[in-house]
């Protein structure tokens, strides 16, 4: 049958440019995740908090796909530590629109939002489908110098989350890992789905030359690039000290040196937004470093295609969907070995993983891809190939099978319920049938 889905996303839009605020990959991931189900015959409205933006209430993203904005708190942006208070006021806000609850089950993303589906999902009587995307307990292991930790209060929602949602989804093997090792989750409930890319955006189309080009960017320079949000947790300054390792191993490298940083501030980065331009500053390398502002996916595939390698110092990574974009588009990738990295960059075939955040570990294998630019374009078509195979119609296909194990699930215990009920209430459709599971 065709599904009807109700996505949330309390804190972030999936309609909000990636690489902004709170915006990243996870907004990528529920975009081509609900185009792609609806490809596969699904309807998905994507519920998110209005922010007094301009948008309407509800907005077409693709054919089967509905961005619905609810009113919950103040209509403007907020810092997402505002967010736990207006959890109980959003999925109140989204029973009365939608109150007859035509949708199959909920599926929700990051802890905020698993709160708010969970009081909906009870009221509906319907399945809970929950991604972490992060974990507390995950990034408390490993935070940047200064970053405060989260707090016991998402811990504690987190971990009622596990308990409370028929399915979790984990981006890849190690977070399903995570889950069981950190919360205690269900092994036969938890299910791995690798998010895809987008291929018709990122792929290596007419190859460096042309990207620099249509970039204004300067055909023999050497190009490491990064690509995401600018805060602590995705470690830019890690990378920023190892180009001024990478100096002093090589000074000949700077007359051709170019490291853009593409992204917005974010998190913690917010609290001194200068903080990575003076660290440049002191290292001395404002001549080779460039601050773009977070771009438009088409243009983004660009910056990808111009560059020699991409690096992701992240301290803490779900997936990493950059990493996948960028080899998508050709472009090898130098990545730390943390979280789901080591799950989409092959080491040694499609880039080099590193363990760690020392300086001269970058440094050492950035001199590597700028000494041998063959075995790095071998890397790059290798990593082109492995992309492509990653696809969003496989990760909607399997994210399906998902939501028929938690629609059984639910329809076994209606079935138990009625087993042991003293009178049977009759029922011509499953959807009724759900409706006598006791809240």
């Amino acid at each position: 049958m065709s599904l009807r889905i109700a996505m949330l996303s309390v804190h972030t839009s999936p309609l909000h440019q990636p690489g902004t605020g709170d915006a990243g990959g996870m907004n990528v991931y529920m975009v081509e995740l609900s185009r792609a189900l609806a490809e596969l015959g699904a309807h998905v409205d994507l519920f998110t908090r209005c922010r007094g933006e301009g948008h309407p209430p509800r907005v077409e993203l693709a054919p089967g796909v509905q961005v619905r904005h609810l009113h919950a708190g103040p209509r403007r942006a907020l810092p997402k530590e505002a967010m736990p208070a207006l959890v109980q006021e959003f999925a109140f806000a989204l029973l009365r629109a939608a109150a007859d609850s035509p949708y199959d089950l909920v599926h929700t993303h990051y802890w905020l939002s698993g709160q708010a589906g969970s009081l909906v999902a009870d009221q509906w009587q319907i399945p809970l489908v929950h991604t972490m995307h992060t974990m507390a307990r995950v990034k408390n292991a490993s935070l940047a110098p200064g970053d405060k930790p989260e707090p016991e209060s998402r811990i504690n929602g987190e971990s009622g989350l596990v308990a409370a949602a028929d399915r979790l989804i984990a981006n890849t093997p190690e977070e399903a890992n995570a889950l069981h090792g950190l919360y205690g989750a269900a092994p036969h409930r938890t299910d791995v789905v690798m998010p895809g890319v987008d291929t018709r955006t990122f792929h290596p189309a007419d190859g460096r030359r042309a990207a620099r080009a249509r970039l204004g960017l300067p055909q023999e320079a050497y190009v490491p690039l990064f690509a995401g949000r600018v805060q602590p947790l995705k470690g830019p300054d890690v990378l920023v000290r190892a180009m001024a390792e990478l100096l002093r191993a090589s000074p000949e490298l700077r007359r051709r040196l170019l490291v853009p940083v593409i992204g917005g501030l974010s998190g913690s980065g917010t609290r001194v937004p200068g903080e990575l331009r003076e660290l440049s500053a002191r290292l001395g390398l404002l001549d080779v470093m460039r601050f773009e502002r977070a771009v438009p996916q088409r243009e983004l595939a660009d910056w990808y295609r111009a560059a020699d390698v991409l690096v992701v110092p992240s301290r803490s990574e779900s997936f990493g969907l950059v990493a996948l974009e960028a080899q998508a588009c050709g472009t090898p990738v130098l990545a730390a070995a943390v979280g789901g990295l080591p799950a989409v960059v092959r080491d040694g075939e499609t880039g080099l993983l590193i363990n760690g955040h020392e300086p001269n570990d970058y440094a050492r294998r950035l001199l590597w891809f700028a000494q041998h630019p063959a075995s790095a374009a071998g890397m790059g078509v290798a990593a082109a190939q492995h992309a492509q195979r990653m696809s969003w119609h496989a990760a909607a296909q399997r994210t399906l099978e998902v939501y028929e194990r938690a629609l059984e699930t639910m329809a076994a215990r209606v079935g138990q319920r009625r087993r042991h009920a003293p009178a049977p209430a009759a029922s011509s459709s499953w959807r009724n049938e759900r409706a006598a599971v006791p809240a």
